[in-house]
């Protein structure tokens, strides 16, 4: 497994962060690829996404930890990939979003295409900090 590790501040409280969040059907706004995310009841989710030409849909399982600062998911199908989101406060009006993700660069290959190693590696680094710029944008926006 390949872990990627980011980081964005944002300029909206942690409440704020944290409930947008947790709208899954929002991340077709700020996620590369996201076609539908469709909450599933209690804590999963359906997600389809586009990516290297290819379509793919698997199940989500979204938990909350750490007292409402950690949201940790998982795939449950489909590649397979982890992940947390943390939101902590820098002060009333400033947030930081921590994002680490676990991936299988040969599973994400597989199922996504694209190139191997290096190149892989710095586009899904690419594409993550891009998601949180665009994360970031929404939100300061629309608060």
């Amino acid at each position: 497994m390949s872990t990627l590790e980011e980081q964005i501040d944002i300029s909206v409280p942690t409440r704020v962060v944290w409930d947008r969040l947790h709208r899954v059907e929002e991340y077709t706004r700020f996620v590369e690829g996201v076609r539908q995310v469709r909450a599933e009841g209690g804590q999963r989710a359906r997600v389809d996404v586009e990516a290297g030409g290819r379509a793919q849909e698997f199940d989500a399982e979204i938990t909350d930890r750490d007292r409402g600062r950690v949201m940790a998911w998982r795939t449950r199908n489909g590649p397979r990939l982890a992940g947390t989101f943390s939101v902590l406060p820098i002060d009333a009006e400033h947030s930081r979003i921590q994002v680490r993700l676990e991936y299988d660069p040969s599973t994400v290959t597989e199922t996504f295409g694209g190139p191997k190693g290096f190149a892989q590696a710095t586009a899904i680094e690419r594409l993550v900090r891009q998601d949180l710029e665009q994360f970031r944008d929404l939100v300061e926006r629309e608060h």
